[in-house]
């Protein structure tokens, strides 16, 4: 990634010299400025994130709201959404957690850990509703809408052995 939008570059030298300072960031930036590139993208990406400085270095805490479009993994009608992330980060000069993320330079760039939520919590494979009934696998009919005569029982030929078995209880 060359660059990351500037809206997303926080100045850490002026946070970490005032312990407790808190600065609200809230921008848009078109996918392609953070490198995402996914056709399941319909829009800019929100973020609205809280950067609070403290002893042991700067803590992001928001969210990033991205908005998505796909095709329903049962019925494959058009569905779309906006999966939205909580972050939750700690930005260390000299990292001594695990999960710290290095401040390099006097700047915090948020892009690369933006660009990491989005892409961890788009969906891969949405739904339209929870209990979508899908695509009948006999007729192809959508089951959302219309019923229909199949049968809907599938048997696994391996277990056919069992079928004649009694049991004492019986």
């Amino acid at each position: 990634m060359a660059h990351t939008a500037p809206d997303l570059r926080i100045n850490a030298v002026e946070l970490l010299r005032h312990p407790g300072a808190t600065r609200h960031l809230e921008t848009t930036v078109p996918p392609a400025d953070i490198d995402v590139h996914d056709d399941r993208l319909r829009g800019d990406i929100a973020i609205a994130v809280d950067v609070t400085s403290s002893i042991d270095g700067v803590v992001v805490h928001g969210t990033v709201s991205t908005p998505w479009r796909g095709q329903c993994r049962r019925c494959l009608i058009d569905v779309e959404g906006t999966s939205v992330s909580l972050i939750d980060e700690l930005f260390q000069q000299h990292p001594q957690h695990e999960d710290a993320v290095e401040i390099t330079g006097d700047q915090i760039d948020l892009g690369p850990v933006v660009r990491e939520y989005v892409l961890l919590d788009l969906p891969d494979a949405p739904l339209c509703k929870d209990d979508c009934a899908g695509i009948c696998p006999n007729c192809g009919v959508d089951r959302n809408s219309t019923t229909c005569d199949c049968d809907a029982s599938t048997t696994d030929p391996r277990w056919s052995a069992l079928e004649n078995l009694k049991l004492d209880d019986e």
